[in-house]
């Protein structure tokens, strides 16, 4: 048996992405972001048990989720291929996807086993992602108003030319301020922060670094994302809660570490593979043309530093 991810891995995962974006996709904006979720779940999941891998789920929908399936430990794949560990989102977005907006990507990440960082018990993570040019101007450590002067500096553009992307929540406002007050501008999103960790290493959407505190499981998803497009990742552990805290402590999580990308995931051999659910930025969603559907989807491997975009057509009668 292969002990490492294959060259042909990435194109078999993208169908299992493409198939949880297309059954999403039939709840956009139905206001129902379980349904949706499981629609994509179930999908991902039977896709998956084709794929020629011996996959462990590393990180899952979780406890987080109370997911039946997709669950943390759970083997994927059909075992014929190389052992791997497995990170799934399969809709990075359910209430985007709900209400219709924009954004939600359906993904999976995949890397040699044992490699993926596991953050067990805790549910959300403080980020910081730009692309290479990052590395050794910005840190956690850092406060916002520093690491945008300090990235300004690195890409040799005015302070007024960074962007900021942070999910648009309450406990981002002191961040929004703080990075307006340094002289660099924000871009808000609703939910799901992995596309916009994306577009801060591509300069994509003209957005420059990406900073806030989204989910911890997404973390390592981005890391792989990050490290397929050599850029720059920080994390650090973030309870939102007194029983968040207790219990990652308990789980003997250090709350003061920065974990650096190679900490999230040690592999040099990652993939990350995802597909539109509704237009954004990164990838349009899913769309229905006449008799078909067309999805749109990205593949990532750090190995080889490929970067694929597949468009692929399906008959719509074959999903209902």
């Amino acid at each position: 048996m292969n002990t490492k991810p294959d060259r042909n891995l990435g194109m078999e995962l993208v169908r299992a992405t493409e198939a949880a974006a297309i059954k999403a996709s039939a709840f956009i904006g139905r206001g129902d972001k379980n349904a949706a979720d499981k629609a994509a779940v179930d999908a991902m999941r039977e896709f998956l048990s084709t794929v020629d891998f011996a996959g462990t789920v590393v990180i899952g929908e979780g406890e987080k989720d109370e997911a039946p399936m997709l669950f943390n430990g759970e083997v994927v794949g059909n075992g014929n291929g190389p052992e791997c560990d497995v990170a799934v989102d399969p809709v990075d977005g359910t209430s985007v996807t709900a209400s219709g907006r924009a954004h939600a990507i359906s993904v999976i990440a995949v890397s040699d086993r044992g490699s993926m960082y596991n953050p067990q018990d805790v549910f959300y993570m403080d980020k910081l992602v730009t692309s290479a040019a990052g590395r050794g101007a910005v840190s956690l450590d850092q406060s916002p108003e520093e690491n945008v002067r300090e990235l300004a500096k690195a890409l040799k553009k005015d302070v007024s030319d960074i962007t900021v992307a942070m999910i648009d929540r309450p406990r981002h406002v002191p961040l929004q301020e703080a990075v307006r007050r340094a002289g660099g501008r924000t871009r808000l999103f609703l939910d799901g922060d992995v596309a916009a960790g994306i577009h801060a290493v591509t300069g994509g959407g003209n957005i420059d670094m990406l900073l806030g505190i989204g989910g911890a499981p997404e973390g390592t998803i981005t890391a792989c994302a990050t490290k397929a497009l050599n850029g720059f990742m920080q994390g650090r552990i973030a309870p939102q809660s007194p029983e968040e805290m207790k219990k990652a402590i308990e789980a003997g999580h250090d709350l003061n570490r920065i974990f650096e990308m190679d900490d999230l995931v040690k592999s040099d051999n990652t993939y990350f593979v995802a597909t539109g659910v509704t237009d954004g930025l990164l990838l349009d969603g899913v769309q229905k043309h006449g008799d078909y559907l067309t999805t749109d989807s990205i593949i990532l491997r750090s190995r080889s530093g490929t970067i694929r975009r597949v468009k692929a057509d399906y008959l719509a009668a074959r999903w209902r």
